[in-house]
């Protein structure tokens, strides 16, 4: 088992790139979703992904340009990452909610335990 952990460890790691990405497609369909107007759905389509986008990009990921206390980070992270769980919610799509917040919850648990 130690010589797959790894493995299982990049695994997690290559999880959590993907759950990035499904992040920022989720704000932008929420954004397109929700707009009551062609414009607003662009703005908001657009927005709401490159606000994630800038946010963690700024302040959360590994290389952020400005690092955060881990509290804050926690935070950040229930809010780039969490947030997408209820958006889905919010948009009609439970189910997915359900399985994306499920994914997110076990990837941010196998982070913690081996310390990514």
């Amino acid at each position: 088992m130690s010589a797959l952990l790894p493995v299982f460890m990049t695994a997690n790691l290559i999880v959590r790139f993907g759950l990035e990405l499904c992040a920022l497609a989720i704000y932008a369909y929420w954004g397109v979703r929700t707009g009551s107007a062609g414009w607003a759905k662009t703005a908001l389509g657009l927005g709401a992904p490159l606000a994630a986008a800038v946010l963690w990009g700024t302040f959360g990921s590994p290389n952020a340009a400005y690092p955060v206390s881990p509290a804050v980070h926690l935070l950040l992270e229930l809010v780039v990452f969490g947030l997408p769980a209820a958006l889905l919610f919010a948009v009609g799509k439970p189910g997915w909610g359900w399985i994306y917040g499920a994914i997110v919850v076990a990837n941010r648990a196998l982070m913690a335990f081996w310390e990514q």
